[in-house]
């Protein structure tokens, strides 16, 4: 329906979309809906229903914003759809955009950096759906956009399109519940965006090429993604096609499953441009891969740091993980040579496919890779080689693929130009006889072997072989026979923390007034070793302090003051500070608690404890309730409506996967003085049993963008100042309660 602009129409459409409270109080950020079927679209799967799409759109982004509905059916697109700024797609149940041969999609634009990508990552104009310099956009819902085999999977001639979704410089993306299906080259490629979350999206593109490029795309969270590609299913790339080397990270990718059946399952690059930092994988299944399952490449001079992958099972990949470092240098301003630091794997498991590449890790000499950590990775490669030379194998360094390098002389892990790597708790083997060593190290080092088992091949010259490397140490390596390991040099000696220190504070609390200062005394002492002088800092300090530490750094066996200093508005409470003390690569910590009295008497949060341990990382104290905001910390769903009174409130986001936990209490935080406390509890479940008489009902309500819009209602309680329990959600089958404070 057009959204008509009278208070009655307003007041009905409201309601039906749950944005009035239980008392007829409006919520915050009302969108209308705009149906495509009123704007002309059919549904009917041959008629060509793009300019009514785009006139829906059009209308939308010219009323400040509001959804594009589309009803069960199938809405045939000839032409390109131009996304706009505050604009929702919502693909309901049973709804499918359909791709066309017309051959009458937009042209690809002009670009005159296009000599440094790819003609696909070159332009983006030629696609069914693209947009530039937009924000506020979401596609949602539970329907379909396919490009019906009609995409493009190479170059497109004139009026061809080969992307499903093209996005550039966008600021606040939602992908949620939708599926993408045969998307030519790419099913969606957004490049230089920011602020992009996605929940449940599920893209089969394996007849065609890639899943999801992301590029040059910074502040990310991905949870519950199903990508089934025939090329790479999730990359993240930096290229040059925006003219310049942009930023890339903040991203975290969660409960996904992948699969590439010619190329790539989770990949960096290839075009790497602008340095990436700061990404988390964790929980991933991939299930088959024809090149890298984890590929990490830095071919442009890109500086790649910061990257942790955990809790991720492989089979069938032919490269279970590659890291490389090459000079091909496609891009602009002359880069440099690139390189790869601070990179773990946790809990990882893979099963290679023959014929197989051996887990690398392949720097240069002018751009090494550097502190990479194995922990607890097991990986069975299919083995079956013989005997052959250790050397070094040929490498073209302008190409990133596995085959780049040629047959590893290790069956397991092959290691050149690489710094400070360690396996922990880890393993290699094989399924058929294989008569390389298990690790080659060619000018590395240090490295560290902590209770590494490797099996070893009948006709091996040695399992771990050692060239032109340094600084290699073991503890508790052997075999799958449980015999040590042998070496190809002297067998080098036990690991262990060649200097180590411990930290102590005192007094362990300190009570001051608002406006003065409180001190401790920090001595650190040397346990083994000499660790040299200790670095100090502190975190944890109540808002409107400062922290300074005499001397800093401090030698062992001597003591340094550390003074917090107040100001009269600082807040009232208790808190707990976190001395840190750094040196030699080691790290300790040490707590001490500072109690302010005399100061603000603004609201506190603080000790958030939650007790479901698999999901108490994604809970977290927040401030500034507002429509828009994530409500929680493993999904993608929004506030869609919050009732003015706890507008810019302080909230808890809290976990959904939490909704099954059954711990009582299941939540406990600090406030520093009286407050009311608002749980926003799922309507299906209504008022939780161990809410006493003391929670009273609002009348109000919350509600989210989840693919059915949620309604959750409030409760609320005084509290006096210390310590709050909550307890369960009471139905795994409801969305997880949220918490609110004021």
């Amino acid at each position: 329906m057009r959204f008509s602009s009278s208070r009655r129409a307003w007041l009905a459409a409201a309601a039906v979309l749950g944005l009035l409270t239980a008392g007829g109080e409006p919520v915050l950020a009302v969108q209308a809906v705009f149906n495509v079927k009123s704007y002309g679209a059919t549904g009917n799967g041959s008629s060509n229903d793009t300019s009514a799409i785009n006139n829906a759109i059009t209308a939308a982004n010219s009323a400040g914003g509001g959804i594009v509905q589309f009803p069960p059916g199938t809405y045939r697109s000839n032409n390109s759809i131009h996304m706009k700024s505050n604009v929702t797609i919502q693909l309901d149940a049973g709804s499918t955009i359909m791709g066309s041969d017309a051959d009458d999609y937009d042209p690809p634009e002009s670009n005159q950096w296009d000599d440094y990508q790819d003609y696909g990552h070159s332009h983006f104009h030629n696609a069914m759906i693209w947009g530039d310099r937009l924000t506020n956009i979401a596609f949602v819902g539970s329907g379909t956009i396919d490009g019906g085999d009609h995409l493009i999977t190479g170059n497109p001639d004139s009026g061809q399109a080969d992307k499903i979704i093209s996005l550039t410089r966008c600021d606040g993306l939602t992908v949620s519940g939708i599926t993408l299906r045969r998307g030519g080259h790419f099913a969606m490629l957004i490049n230089g965006c920011k602020n992009v979350v996605s929940d449940r999206l599920r893209i089969d593109t394996a007849s065609d090429r890639d899943g999801w490029n992301i590029i040059s795309t910074t502040n990310v969270k991905i949870t519950n993604a199903d990508i089934s590609a025939n090329d790479d299913a999730l990359a993240f790339k930096s290229d040059y096609a925006l003219g310049a080397k942009l930023p890339n990270g903040n991203v975290t990718v969660e409960d996904a499953k992948l699969s590439a059946e010619c190329c790539n399952a989770l990949m960096f690059g290839s075009e790497t441009c602008g340095d990436f930092t700061g990404y988390n994988f964790s929980r991933i299944t991939i299930n088959g891969s024809d090149k890298s399952g984890l590929g990490l490449v830095s071919m442009d001079g890109a500086k790649i740091s910061d990257v942790h992958y955990r809790d991720i099972t492989m089979t069938g990949v032919r490269s279970p993980i590659m890291q490389k470092v090459g000079t091909r240098r496609r891009c602009g301003n002359n880069p440099g040579v690139g390189s790869i630091s601070n990179i773990t794997y946790t809990n990882i498991t893979a099963t290679g496919a023959s014929p197989s590449f051996s887990p690398t890790l392949w720097g240069e000499s002018g751009g090494r890779i550097s502190d990479v950590t194995f922990d607890n990775v097991n990986i069975r490669v299919p083995g079956g080689n013989g005997t052959m030379s250790t050397n070094p194998p040929s490498n073209d360094p302008s190409n990133y693929n596995p085959n780049s390098i040629g047959t590893r002389p290790a069956y397991g892990w092959y290691i050149r130009y690489a710094n400070n790597i360690k396996f922990l708790n880890s393993s290699v083997r094989f399924s058929a006889g294989d008569g390389r060593p298990a690790i080659i190290a060619n000018n590395a080092g240090p490295l560290t072997f902590e209770n590494f088992v490797a099996q070893r091949g009948s006709n091996s010259p040695h399992d771990i072989g050692i060239q032109s490397s340094t600084g290699i140490c073991a503890t508790n390596v052997r075999d799958t026979n449980n015999n040590p390991l042998r070496y190809s040099t002297s067998t080098p000696p036990p690991c262990g923390p060649s200097a180590d220190f411990s930290l102590a504070a005192q007094p362990p609390s300190q009570s001051v007034t608002a406006g003065s200062s409180a001190t401790y005394t920090v001595r650190p002492t040397a346990v083994s070793g000499s660790p040299g002088d200790v670095t100090l800092s502190a975190s944890g300090q109540p808002a409107g302090t400062s922290v300074s530490f005499s001397p800093n750094p401090v030698a062992p066996g001597t003591d340094s003051t550390m003074t917090v200093t107040t100001a009269s508005t600082s807040p009232n409470g208790t808190s707990n500070i976190t001395v840190t003390g750094t040196a030699a690569g080691v790290v300790r910590n040490v707590p001490v608690e500072l109690t302010i009295t005399g100061g603000s008497d603004e609201l506190v949060l603080s000790g958030l404890s939650v007790a479901d341990s698999a999901n108490a990382g994604d809970w977290s104290l927040q401030r500034n309730l507002a429509a828009g905001s994530t409500q929680y910390g493993d999904r993608a769903f929004t506030f869609t409506g919050v009732p003015a009174a706890l507008a810019g409130s302080q909230w808890i986001r809290t976990a959904n996967d939490s909704k099954s936990a059954s711990a009582n209490p299941l939540v406990t935080f600090t406030v520093n003085r009286a407050a009311t406390v608002f749980v926003a509890v799922d309507t299906r479940i209504g008022k939780p049993s161990w809410m006493d008489s003391g929670w009273t009902d609002t009348a109000t309500s919350l509600v989210n963008s989840e693919g059915t819009a949620r309604r959750f209602q409030v409760y609320q309680k005084p509290v006096p100042a210390g310590a709050v329990t909550l307890g369960p959600n009471g139905s795994s089958s409801s969305s997880m309660y949220t918490v609110v404070v004021k």
